[in-house]
């Protein structure tokens, strides 16, 4: 078996290693959404999220609140419209700002994962990461094993799974 040579570096590539669970949680949170018929794609969901939390938002805004780059939100924003799942329009006090918010199809969504897919998703990370209080490499290592052994779409199975 070859090593994993980013894990026994240890913190000289601790951002790797971020990068890597992160690509790999994303890509099993995707796979949940695919079996409850969401379409769309996992890291579009902040987004919706933040629109839900804080009401309609600009792009700097929304930017700013997923922690991503202004162009980044731009282009995630721009596919989120061609959905349908989010409107564009002038801001009533300001005729500058152009203000992103739900669509009624974007708030179904957004109340139908409520309901049944984050719950899922946050049940099958928190059973991934359990009672963790060892140090940062040893969590890692706890969360890319865990991950290997079972990703998160065979974790986190709730009593009920409700259709879109």
């Amino acid at each position: 078996m070859v090593e994993d040579v980013v894990k026994s570096l240890g913190f000289l590539c601790l951002g790797s290693r971020f990068r890597r669970i992160g690509e790999r949680l994303q890509a099993d949170t995707q796979q949940v959404m695919d079996e409850l018929g969401v379409s769309l794609q996992s890291a579009q969901y902040p987004f919706l999220a933040a629109i839900d939390r804080a009401g309609p938002l600009t792009i700097g805004e929304l930017a700013q609140a997923v922690g991503i780059t202004q162009p980044g939100a731009t282009r995630t924003i721009s596919q989120l419209l061609e959905l349908g799942y989010v409107d564009m329009r002038a801001s009533p006090k300001d005729q500058r700002r152009r203000l992103v918010s739900l669509t009624l199809e974007g708030q179904k969504l957004v109340d139908y994962s409520k309901r049944s897919v984050w719950p899922r998703i946050e049940q099958a990370v928190s059973e991934l990461c359990g009672e963790m209080s060892r140090p940062i490499l040893e969590q890692l290592a706890a969360i890319e094993d865990g991950l290997a052994e079972a990703p998160l779409a065979r974790r986190g199975k709730l009593d009920k799974e409700q259709t879109p």
